[in-house]
């Protein structure tokens, strides 16, 4: 990546660097559909969403927003609002459809419509690898928790490079490992839905070696020139006082909520203090000779993830739960300020804090606001209107708060919001709405949001009134 043209001008008017990236975000599960047709095959959230209990209203992502069979129109919606950038999710069990083997031609074919139908429009693709989506065949023969998962994705990385790295430019790994590593077999409140700690640090570490594979198989095979990426969700935790017990409370969930990828990926180390901290449940012996070297191969760019911060005391958490290692020494307490839909705090300082964090912690490293957005109870009026004023605060307060650490020095290239479309909340199911176009979904008719218009108008401006 190169360097923006200039800092942000500081006037009544907020101005972005002259080429900020501006774009919004989906994921493959969440919004495609199509889930049995043209070869693919379930995922663990196929599977996850049919297990009694685990998804809202036992929702699943058979239609979604039914974008499989929508593609042209949601690409016409994004050239309505004006994006440079669209950072989308290849399903893997669309094309890979057991995690091994040839490709399905049908899977590809779709993306490689996608991505032509983008460059037509003169939005730029931005490809994610992996959001979430696991080939359920993997999973049975052991998912995340076993290296040869980790193997199969390097492999899967090559096929999707061959396919369209003529095409797509901004290649992303992994989209949230820790979502899928802690939640997923920490305390299973994501797909598969397992309940191990040891699972989840397995997971963890295999997720650094799939990325670090990945990137290694995307490097040999793509253009010069072309950008490789990773995605975290990473977590601005703050201390509840600054007691020795609540400040290492904080420190305990950095370690295993932050720096259990950014020290693998970044400075090819384990962290010594979560080796300490997680000692009771593994000796790591699972990190072999040069796993480590390859999880730090060089990236071109961090993506960040942010919707809320984390507070935290001393205390104990409930089981199970996802910190590894920190279940029994810290407790979770409410941020002050509005909530959401989802009872997230609205927080816009905790972004900025994260940011100028990384500007000291990772000098050199460009990062990009992969996801940010909020879930708000959206309808539509008699009118065919969807007002959601609360989205554009919100929206408003967030961009500020980075267009403030791009002041401050902080590299950030780009904004996507989170997300697009209503869609398939995971295990909301239905029930929570993130998008700036409206979705009904028992007829997919499309409706922009007043947040929809206004990003437009923050786009078409280049900044903030």
């Amino acid at each position: 990546m190169t360097a923006l043209d200039a800092r942000p001008e500081t006037t009544t008017t907020l101005r972005f660097p002259t080429g900020f990236r501006w774009g919004t975000a989906t994921a493959a599960y969440q919004i495609e559909g199509a889930a049995a047709e043209d070869g693919r095959t379930p995922s663990i959230w196929d599977t996850f969403s049919r297990i009694p209990g685990k998804v809202r209203n036992g929702d699943t992502g058979d239609i979604a927003a039914d974008h499989y069979h929508r593609m042209r129109e949601d690409v016409a919606l994004m050239r309505r609002l004006g994006v440079t950038d669209y950072r989308f999710s290849i399903a893997w069990p669309r094309v890979q459809p057991t995690g091994r083997g040839p490709a399905v031609q049908k899977g590809l074919d779709f993306y490689r419509r996608l991505v032509d139908e983008l460059r037509d429009a003169g939005i730029r693709p931005v490809a994610t690898l992996y959001h979430w989506d696991l080939p359920q065949e993997l999973e049975d023969a052991g998912g995340w928790p076993e290296r040869e998962t980790a193997r199969r994705f390097g492999e899967y990385a090559g096929i999707m490079a061959e396919a369209l790295g003529d095409r797509v430019a901004t290649w992303t790994t992994l989209n949230e490992p820790w979502c899928a590593a802690f939640l997923g077999y920490g305390n299973g409140v994501h797909a598969p839905g397992r309940t191990s700690p040891l699972a989840s640090l397995r997971a963890a570490h295999h997720f650094n070696l799939a990325h670090g594979w990945a990137a290694q198989t995307l490097r040999a095979a793509l253009p010069a020139g072309a950008e490789i990426s990773l995605t975290l969700n990473l977590h601005a935790v703050r201390a509840h006082t600054n007691s020795p017990a609540d400040l290492d409370a904080a420190r305990r969930i950095d370690a295993v909520g932050n720096r259990v990828f950014l020290d693998p990926v970044f400075h090819g180390r384990l962290p010594e203090d979560l080796v300490r901290d997680t000692a009771a449940v593994t000796d790591w012996s699972f990190v072999l000779d040069g796993d480590l070297e390859a999880a730090s191969t060089p990236i071109d760019s961090l993506g960040i993830n942010y919707y809320s911060p984390t507070v935290v005391a001393a205390g104990s958490s409930e089981s199970p739960s996802p910190w590894a290692g920190a279940e029994e020494h810290v407790r979770f307490l409410p941020a002050p300020g509005p909530r959401t839909a989802m009872d997230w705090p609205v927080d816009a300082n905790g972004l900025h804090e994260l940011l100028i964090r990384l500007r000291d912690d990772l000098p050199g490293v460009p990062l990009v606001i992969t996801e940010n957005g909020a879930a708000y109870d959206d309808y539509a009026d008699p009118s065919g209107a969807v007002h959601d004023p609360e989205r554009v605060a919100y929206l408003h307060a967030h961009l500020s708060a980075v267009h403030r650490a791009i002041g401050e020095g902080a590299d950030v290239r780009g904004y996507f919001l989170w997300s697009l479309l209503d869609n398939f909340e995971w295990a909301y199911g239905y029930s929570k709405r993130f998008g700036i176009v409206h979705v009904d979904f028992a007829t997919q008719r499309r409706t922009f949001k007043d947040s929809a218009h206004w990003y437009a108008d923050v786009i078409a401006r280049g900044g903030l009134t």
